[in-house]
């Protein structure tokens, strides 16, 4: 159990993507091994004559048939590396498995040759024998190349057949067998192949786009600093000359002119506040827009329902960091297929709820440094953060207090629906 346990903590710790991929190559070493048993192993190893011969080639063709399986295993990762342009070409992989699969294909053909099989049934062998080959040949190779590498080698088997004496309906079903077994291998190869790259490219987009957004902000910031400080500290060091050559003259305006520098050094003050506020706070409604849009793009169904408007700005600027860090979260652990965001306001306090399944315990409920600080922003407007995990939920609950409502008789005019005495 502790085991199952870590891969599933594995698991939960890989993108999306990651994930994506790790679940295709499951499938694709896999299919392979299905492959052999049912179209090759048990059609053939049942219908083999009792004769030494034809025991011989046929369990013979069998053990090949299985080293391919095993090559295709070993050729599959550095392939689709190639592909998704990871990695060389795996041109050594490639010639190992053409080597098994001329063995195969040797052995079938001296079956076909002794008669070694029952009916027909060595065409299912036939068909399975160009599957692994074909399906790494999809991996490393254009499809334009892939069809000249199917259509040579078709008509060379197509020849050896006829040379072993197979001929008119049995060698049409050998040449569309062979055919169709090096396109479906083209198909489960190359299509889950493209899918993975063109997620990779997104994937990739999504973080170039991010890094643009920051380095964005960062300009923005940068420039909105230099606007203040580039004229103030101009004006400073002017101001603080002339100071100077009025102190040596004796003049008393030295004075009123260190007055003045020390009204513009905190005018200067103010206003950098002002822009350092304005780079930390954020918009909630902003917010739980890009939260929804994220967590669906993510697959995650995401229903949002209440509104930010009215809230006073302090108010929405600290919820809108729990609704980020919260979505963050949910993206990052766990395995969630929903998630709700629900925000109320009564009792003189906003509440924001972030809930989500796919947490299968307690330990494995996102409680790290990011909500700690979540816990401290929060505190600095009197709010409050909790959040607990039960039956595969997790819950994240943050509460602001709002300010108390001016009461005095031009506020109470103001307020909507209020009568005029």
């Amino acid at each position: 159990m502790g085991r199952i346990r870590g891969w599933q903590r594995r698991w939960r710790g890989l993108r999306k993507i990651e994930q994506v991929e790790l679940q295709s190559m499951v499938m694709w070493h896999t299919v392979p091994w299905i492959f052999l048993v049912s179209w090759c192993a048990g059609p053939v190893g049942l219908n083999l004559r009792h004769e030494t011969t034809a025991q011989l080639l046929g369990w013979s063709m069998i053990v090949v048939a299985a080293l391919q399986c095993v090559q295709f295993n070993r050729t599959l990762r550095r392939a689709l590396d190639h592909y998704l342009g990871r990695a060389p070409f795996p041109r050594r992989d490639l010639a190992v498995m053409f080597g098994l699969t001329a063995a195969g294909f040797g052995l079938a053909l001296a079956l076909q040759h002794v008669d070694g099989v029952k009916g027909d049934v060595l065409g299912l062998g036939v068909l399975f024998l160009i599957t692994p080959y074909a399906e790494a040949l999809g991996f490393a190779l254009s499809i334009r190349s892939f069809f000249r590498h199917l259509a040579g080698i078709l008509v060379v088997l197509l020849a050896a057949f006829a040379a072993v004496g197979t001929r008119g309906g049995m060698l049409a079903a050998l040449a569309m067998l062979i055919a169709v077994g090096g396109l479906v291998s083209l198909l489960t190869s190359r299509c889950g192949a493209w899918t993975l790259s063109v997620m990779w490219e997104a994937e990739r987009a999504r973080e170039t786009e991010s890094r643009l957004a920051v380095a964005e902000e960062r300009l923005r910031f940068g420039r909105d600093l230099h606007d203040v400080m580039g004229r103030n500290l101009a004006v400073i060091a002017l101001k603080s000359e002339l100071a100077v050559q009025l102190a040596r003259r004796g003049r008393p305006e030295a004075v009123e002119q260190m007055i003045e520098v020390q009204r513009i050094a905190q005018e200067s003050q103010r206003e950098i506040r002002e822009v350092v506020r304005g780079y930390r706070d954020i918009d909630l409604g902003v917010e739980l827009v890009g939260a929804r849009g994220v967590l669906e793009a993510a697959g995650i169904a995401c229903r949002v329902t209440g509104s930010p408007a009215g809230l006073p700005d302090a108010v929405q600027s600290a919820l809108a960091w729990v609704v980020r860090e919260g979505t963050t979260n949910v993206l990052r652990h766990g395995d969630a297929r929903r998630c709700a965001i629900e925000l109320s306001a009564g009792e003189g306090r906003t509440t924001l709820t972030i809930e989500n399944d796919g947490v299968p315990d307690v330990a494995a409920a996102p409680a790290g440094s990011g909500l700690a600080g979540l816990g401290e922003r929060l505190a600095g407007v009197g709010g409050t953060l909790e959040h607990d995990s039960a039956d595969g939920s997790f819950r994240l609950t943050a509460r602001v207090p709002l300010p108390e409502p001016d009461t005095g008789p031009d506020a109470r005019s103001a307020l909507p629906g209020a009568r005029a005495l």
